[in-house]
């Protein structure tokens, strides 16, 4: 898509500090970290939201999940946990219309409101 940001950051039309990138897949530190390791992970290819994957996109999502674990652990957050979140819609507070994860970590994270304590 022409005028996607993360788009234009795939085809180096914006700069961005990259942690990883592939034929496939490219994660770069967020400019607004909300955490002190704060890492999106997006597919090179434009797919706007997760409801938007394709059967055929299956083994591309499991590429995005090993990444995000093989950053985590690069990042050096992999044994004392992180988060690793996916926003689908505007509801569900997608800002950027192009699937992506949020790596996040370094710090103990709150547990959200809806999830209650065991």
């Amino acid at each position: 898509m022409e005028n996607c940001v993360f788009c234009k950051i795939v085809r180096g039309e914006i700069a961005a500090d990259f942690v990883y990138q592939d034929e496939e897949v490219v994660a770069f530190r967020d400019q607004a970290p909300s955490a002190p390791v704060h890492i999106l992970i997006i597919p090179c290819q434009h797919i706007p939201t997760f409801n938007d994957l394709q059967a055929a996109q299956q083994d591309l999502l499991g590429h995005l999940l090993l990444v995000a674990k093989k950053i985590a652990r690069q990042e050096n957050i992999q044994e004392k946990g992180y988060r690793l979140l996916m926003n689908c819609g505007r509801d569900g507070g997608q800002e950027v219309n192009h699937l992506h994860f949020h790596l996040l970590g370094g710090r103990p994270l709150s547990v959200p409101a809806y999830i209650s304590p065991s």
